[in-house]
């Protein structure tokens, strides 16, 4: 990872405040571990529980004044839109139905924005969210933290430098085994598609493996043809869904998603065929991208090993033979958003291998994937269209 540009940008870091992701919350650590890793962030605010008085508490134990730490979302926005010195950034990590309503009301106050996937509840959501951000011209970044690592990156080097060919086929799937048992999981919200949205396991991994086919190979879907539901029984919300795809420039595709896979961890994979080659990378084996093209031998890229493109070289923080995971993934995302917001804030243009992180189309797109699997899985799996449009 090259030096965070922020401070030749802007002579300090950016003040950042954080929305949900309190106490208990795995992806709120995450979340702020990522923000301090390449020191382009100062967390000055917080709202991080939906009981006020853990809110305050919760904020204190981090370290903030008082005076910092607000009892919710809406109170903390209003506080820090009126401050001389008050944040400039908000990251949001709430249950999902409360996405739109933080993200639209910081865009109104002039903050960039960084939000947790899926990016709304719902599509309407969505189209209304992605409008504003348009309107805005603040910096949007969801945080689909696998497009961070830099074996993806260098597939999707690979394949917009043409090295596979026309791509022919992608196979993705996501597996976890979270939810094998009968009832619900550790965050009950989930369960409540008033909260979680119209599909569990779409919304909370769907979307996840929908947006590395897309970063990866730089193509659409424009059809599927899917079955949604529950194999586990008595659950009334979706932990399995699988689809057929109809990709831009004829591509086709497969997709298959669970939470009730019993004794799986954490299972994401890809592999994307083209005309000279095929690639392929699985989540739990992060540093190791296998690449196969026609007549040569079977390769195994690493980070900062041979053939390294530019785009995974800036994602890679350490020398050749090195571990580095999800800590470090989440964190690339964070560092481009901020090199992308300090850029737009100092009035010049960032680098341009800092634009890669999901933005709000990203967002709008795994929405409208979301919507037709559902769509398509209640006409008994017919072949359904999934906007492609800006």
């Amino acid at each position: 990872m090259a030096p965070q540009p922020v401070f030749a940008l802007l002579g300090r870091r950016l003040r950042l405040a954080v929305i949900g992701g309190g106490p208990g919350s795995f992806i709120g650590a995450m979340h702020r571990q990522a923000a301090r890793l390449d020191d382009a962030y100062t967390l000055v605010a917080a709202a991080l529980s939906s009981d006020p008085q853990t809110s305050v508490t919760a904020g204190q134990a981090l370290g903030l004044p008082r005076d910092r730490c607000h009892a919710d979302g809406d109170t903390l926005l209003a506080a820090e839109a009126a401050r001389p010195d008050g944040a400039e950034v908000v990251a949001i990590m709430t249950p999902n139905d409360s996405h739109a309503h933080y993200a639209m009301r910081a865009l109104e106050l002039g903050l960039d924005v960084l939000c947790d996937k899926p990016m709304t509840r719902t599509l309407a959501e969505a189209e209304q969210l992605y409008q504003q951000v348009q309107r805005s011209g603040r910096v949007f970044c969801l945080t689909h933290n696998y497009s961070g690592y830099p074996m993806v990156r260098q597939a999707r080097a690979l394949v917009a430098a043409g090295r596979l060919g026309a791509i022919r086929l992608v196979q993705v799937e996501y597996v976890q085994g979270g939810r094998a048992r009968p009832g619900p999981g550790r965050r009950a919200w989930k369960e409540d598609p008033q909260r979680g949205g119209p599909s569990l396991v779409m919304g909370d991994i769907g979307t996840h493996a929908h947006q590395l086919m897309r970063f990866i190979t730089g193509l659409e879907v424009v059809q599927v043809a899917a079955e949604a539901g529950s194999i586990v029984p008595q659950r009334q919300t979706d932990d399995y869904a699988g689809a057929l795809l109809r990709l831009q420039q004829g591509a086709r595709g497969s997709f298959w998603v669970t939470q009730a896979a019993a004794g799986v961890e954490n299972s994401l994979r890809i592999r994307v065929s083209g005309a000279q080659g095929t690639l392929e990378w699985q989540q739990e084996h992060p540093q190791v991208l296998q690449l196969r093209l026609l007549d040569t031998p079977a390769q195994l890229c690493t980070p900062n090993g041979p053939g390294t493109l530019p785009l995974a070289a800036r994602a890679s923080r350490i020398v050749a033979g090195h571990p580095e995971g999800f800590h470090e993934a989440f964190a690339n995302l964070y560092a481009d958003a901020a090199e992308a917001m300090a850029a737009r804030r100092a009035g010049t243009v960032a680098d341009p291998l800092a634009l890669h992180f999901p933005n709000a189309f990203d967002g709008l797109q795994g929405l409208r994937f979301v919507d037709a699997v559902v769509r398509s899985s209640a006409a008994g799996g017919a072949w359904t269209d999934c906007a492609t449009d800006g």
